[in-house]
């Protein structure tokens, strides 16, 4: 495989996989696409990860891509509105976005010659699944806007896949652990942002809740194996649960071993709080079948102490980390606010570039 378009890789997982993929493959030509939402959200003391890449491109998913795609081999698709808060704010923006310009994309790649396709899905399709661990095969019960999304996703790629375009779509299990684009605003991470920072962890649910983590490390593991395995290692379209079965963790356990990992971190349950309905653990034993030798290898403890020893070491002692730009959701908002960003998330400039000077595209 020569040349692979990363769409998002100026995100959490995409910064992540630029140096993996820069370390497994060095004569590959990579090449990034992004709109840039959260190009200066990077942690202090970190390296530019585009540095990385042969080209970057920076360019809104929602606009056809024509010529950005030849010559590109494979492409593996991160770009998206990534969470529940950012969804449920811009609710219209994340259809179109996570759905209408992922299709779109998977449909230009395949016109262009693309041969590989690999689409950034999520275990929170499931929902509220709380009676046995969900395969590929039980029921989805999407909840959110982010989650629909990845659901009509799937759905719509199913239909484009075939010999010359294999497409996988990996349900990833909630990331954690250290990137040079951290983000603040995932379970893990939060908690030992809080632990370090003030020395208590909230749990603002009942602390039953289940959640699957994987770490982006691992995801990155993943997305090669998908990026390189053969059509009939699951076929020319499938759905695969990307994880560890014993990454399966209630979030009072994570909890937990963060504050026993930080020292003098005390941990407060609102056990009266309303029941948290994103409850679902997650079987992944396919994957395990069909990607034995790119299986997460990251374990709990190592990924805490990992983080702790990047926020202890950058001096980060922010107890109020939830309003920085480490937050995704707190990034769009600003922008939106300053007026840089529409409510529909397009760059102002873009918009009253074309429309004023050049016309619509």
């Amino acid at each position: 495989m020569t040349s692979i378009l990363i769409t998002g890789n100026m995100g959490y997982v995409g910064s992540c996989l630029v140096s993996h993929l820069r370390r497994l493959y060095p004569d590959a030509r990579l090449i990034g696409l992004d709109t840039g939402f959260f190009a200066a959200s990077l942690w202090p003391g970190q390296p530019l990860p585009e540095g990385l890449l042969d080209l970057q491109h920076f360019h809104d998913i929602r606009q056809p891509l024509g010529s950005l795609l030849s010559g590109v081999d494979a492409i593996v698709h991160l770009a998206a509105i990534s969470n529940d808060p950012m969804g449920t704010r811009y609710q219209e923006a994340t259809h179109a976005i996570n759905h209408q310009a992922a299709i779109r994309l998977a449909r230009e790649a395949r016109q262009a010659g693309v041969t590989r396709f690999v689409f950034a899905s999520s275990c929170s399709v499931y929902g509220l699944a709380e009676e046995s661990a969900r395969t590929e095969q039980s029921s989805v019960n999407p909840l959110t806007a982010y989650a629909r999304s990845k659901v009509a996703c799937e759905r719509d790629l199913q239909e484009l896949a075939s010999g010359d375009f294999v497409v996988t779509c990996l349900r990833f299990a909630t990331a954690c652990g250290p990137s040079p684009r951290l983000r603040l605003d995932l379970v893990l991470n939060d908690f030992v942002a809080s632990a370090v920072s003030a020395r208590q962890i909230q749990i603002l649910s009942n602390g039953r809740p289940w959640r699957p983590l994987i770490t982006v490390e691992d995801m990155a593991r993943a997305l090669d194996w998908a990026l390189t395995r053969a059509a009939s290692a699951g076929g020319e379209f499938l759905i695969v649960n990307a994880g560890a079965n014993d990454w399966n963790y209630q979030i009072h356990e994570l909890a937990s071993v963060v504050a026993e990992l930080v020292p003098g971190t005390a941990v407060e349950i609102n056990r009266n709080a309303a029941p948290d309905n994103r409850s679902y653990r997650v079987d992944f034993s396919l994957f395990r079948l069909l990607a034995p030798h790119h299986q997460p290898a990251a374990s709990l403890r190592q990924v805490i102490a990992n983080l702790r020893n990047l926020l202890e070491s950058s001096g980060f002692h922010d107890a109020n980390f939830r309003s920085s730009s480490f937050m995704r959701l707190h990034v769009l908002a600003k922008f939106v606010s300053d007026g840089e960003l529409t409510n529909d998330l397009e760059w102002g400039f873009r918009k009253r570039y074309f429309t004023e000077e050049r016309g619509t595209p």
